[in-house]
């Protein structure tokens, strides 16, 4: 497995996103997860990988995670995969986001609605999706048992949690997303967010540990 993260640039403010390249070495098969900006860059470590585009996959519908997909998909091809519950937000503004964080509006449409518990496949690599509402009410995660390694969003970053008070949020429902299900995964999984630097699970348990006392 080949494994890329972009720090892509998503509005004229500078605001950066994970953005991320997993391509299966024997197939050539690759994903990419929340092109939020900067398609090009993305395109190009396909091309340095020799991959083909299978999946573009969101793990929520803010703009700031889908701002390149158009212009990727345009590039590259590939399907774009999202929750039936956040697929709205592709194409409504006051869901995705778009104008708050000063975007150009953005209106695209999935390929495909996937829901908790589906599995998906590039080459030899499995995923299963996780479903993770709180940050939206349709936010998902990304975990490859095989690999180690879950992406998530905007639900977990290091040392703290997704925002709530966006269009959709729910703190309580993040919180039991984290502690009920993302806990739950192996302690060296490798966490890869949405912003900020990569964590591992069993660096992050006993912050969640301690909120789940209080009963959320």
């Amino acid at each position: 497995m080949k494994l890329k993260r972009i720090q892509v640039k998503t509005t004229q403010v500078g605001l950066l996103t994970n953005s991320y390249v997993i391509c299966d070495e024997d197939s050539k098969e690759s994903i990419v997860i929340d092109p939020g900006g900067e398609p090009e860059k993305i395109a190009e470590i396909l091309d340095i990988f020799g991959a083909n585009l299978k999946y573009i996959f969101l793990t929520h519908c803010h703009a700031d995670h889908i701002g390149g997909v158009n212009e990727l998909k345009r590039m590259k091809g590939g399907k774009v995969l999202v929750s039936r519950a956040d697929s709205e937000g592709l194409y409504n503004k006051d869901i995705n986001l778009s104008e708050y964080i000063n975007m150009n509006p953005i209106e695209l449409e999935a390929d495909s609605r996937v829901d908790d518990g589906d599995l998906i496949h590039i080459g030899n690599i499995e995923f299963v999706i996780i479903s993770t509402p709180g940050h939206t009410k349709g936010g998902l995660c990304l975990y490859s048992p095989k690999e180690e390694l879950v992406f998530t969003g905007d639900t977990l970053f290091s040392g703290t949690w997704g925002r709530t008070d966006l269009p959709t949020g729910s703190f309580v429902e993040l919180i039991n997303s984290i502690t009920d299900k993302l806990m739950t995964l192996p302690d060296n999984t490798v966490v890869y967010p949405g912003h900020g630097k990569i964590t591992m699970i069993k660096d992050e348990r006993n912050i969640y540990l301690e909120l789940k006392e209080k009963d959320f």
